[in-house]
């Protein structure tokens, strides 16, 4: 608006009067007074007689006009100061864009890429690691099953241990109560041996009361016969019967005695054959449950190792990725204060831009002021649009030089 109102002044001038005459014509208050060049005027037309009243008009004029002048020269000044003032502060906002165009991005870009490049080579590796722990999971989980089907086979000769262990043990259990069979079978035949033994001594007892008392009623009834060779060969018969008897007993027993000796025997030696393969098959069950549980540890710390690992990189990729997450935030940060800061500069731009076309302008008022001021201008004054059909008497124009 001010910049409106200087204009305004600058391209025109009134002359405030309350009766003025030029050129034979009464001008009225808001008259206006126009400077313009004109051509020379006819000589016939020249009203020497109103010189002193258009010159004190004029006078007037001119002390308003400098006075205007001078109020604008002043804002013109301070005006031009504060475009400069305007103009220092938009070369040291430039030089701070092109240095921060020139510098700062430049830095900060090769201290993010090496971020970028040492966060990439990390992500590689961890990639490469998680590539490597996969192939060794991979590993693991074969060499797991082959150690599964390997337990799953001890268990079977286990299992088959177990029931020949059974078996052998049922056998041994036969062997045992065989044993004591034939003990007892032993014990009641020699008891039979006594108990026939007992009898043939009784008999043999028996048989000679029998014989004493036939040779004692013999001799009570005839005469004294011979009966010694008769009781001799009876006797020797019976010793003969008996000692058959005894001798074929004694066999007999000796025959079951080695029988059962044999069965004993070998049951004996088929009880610790059993036994020895019994201790064999517990200590081989024993040591392959030591092999199952070293084993069982060691799957259970590599999976152990396995699960760590997995969380290990997933923690660590999540801490890349937020890292990744803020460098880019703070690029975009970056960019966003960038383009502030270029915003910054196109709005400077462009307010220089409106003050070089207002100095231009001004330059331009003041060069036309210049100009007016100068000989060989003219001073035009045009009545206003209402006044030029108030009387005949009245010109249209008037004017006078400088």
């Amino acid at each position: 608006m001010e910049r409106r109102r200087v204009t305004s002044s600058a391209r025109r001038s009134y002359v405030s009067s309350s009766e003025m005459v030029v050129g034979g014509r009464r001008l009225g208050p808001g008259t206006r007074l126009s400077l313009a060049r004109m051509p020379p005027p006819l000589p016939a037309r020249v009203d020497f007689s109103l010189g002193g009243a258009l010159n004190a008009g004029f006078k007037e004029t001119r002390a308003s006009e400098r006075a205007e002048m001078m109020e604008l020269n002043d804002r013109f000044a301070s005006y031009i100061e504060k475009v400069r003032f305007l103009e220092q502060q938009n070369k040291a906002l430039a030089a701070e864009l092109n240095q921060l165009r020139a510098k700062e991005p430049t830095k900060l870009a090769d201290v993010y890429q090496a971020e970028l490049r040492e966060l990439r080579l990390r992500l590689d590796q961890l990639t490469a690691n998680s590539a490597r722990l996969e192939v060794e999971r991979d590993n693991l989980a074969q060499d797991l099953g082959t150690l599964r089907q390997k337990l799953q086979d001890e268990t079977n000769l286990r299992l088959e241990a177990e029931n020949n262990l059974a078996a052998y043990r049922q056998e041994a259990d036969e062997a045992t109560l065989s044993r004591l069979d034939l003990e007892r079978k032993t014990e009641s035949l020699e008891e039979e041996i006594r108990f026939l033994r007992k009898i043939h001594e009784e008999e043999v007892r028996e048989l000679q009361e029998q014989l004493a008392q036939q040779q004692v009623h013999v001799e009570m009834d005839v005469a004294k016969p011979d009966l010694t060779a008769a009781l001799r060969e009876i006797r020797t018969q019976y010793e003969a019967v008996a000692s058959s008897n005894m001798h074929e007993a004694e066999e007999w027993y000796r025959s079951k005695f080695a029988d059962l000796t044999d069965a004993a025997a070998r049951n004996a030696e088929l009880l610790r054959q059993a036994k020895h393969e019994a201790n064999d098959y517990r200590r081989q069950l024993q040591a392959l449950t030591c092999d199952l549980e070293s084993l069982r540890g060691t799957n259970e710390s590599l999976e152990r190792q396995m699960r760590e690992q997995e969380e290990r990189h997933v923690r660590e990729a999540v801490n890349y990725q937020e890292a990744l997450a803020r460098l880019e935030e703070e690029g975009q940060s970056l960019k966003d204060e960038m383009a502030r800061h270029l915003q910054e500069y196109q709005d400077l731009l462009n307010v220089k831009l409106a003050l070089d076309i207002e100095i231009a302008t001004y330059r331009k008022l003041l060069e036309g002021e210049e100009n007016r001021n100068q000989p060989g201008h003219q001073v035009r004054v045009r009545r206003p649009p209402q006044e030029e059909h108030c009387g005949e008497d009245r010109g249209d124009e008037g004017w006078r030089g400088h």
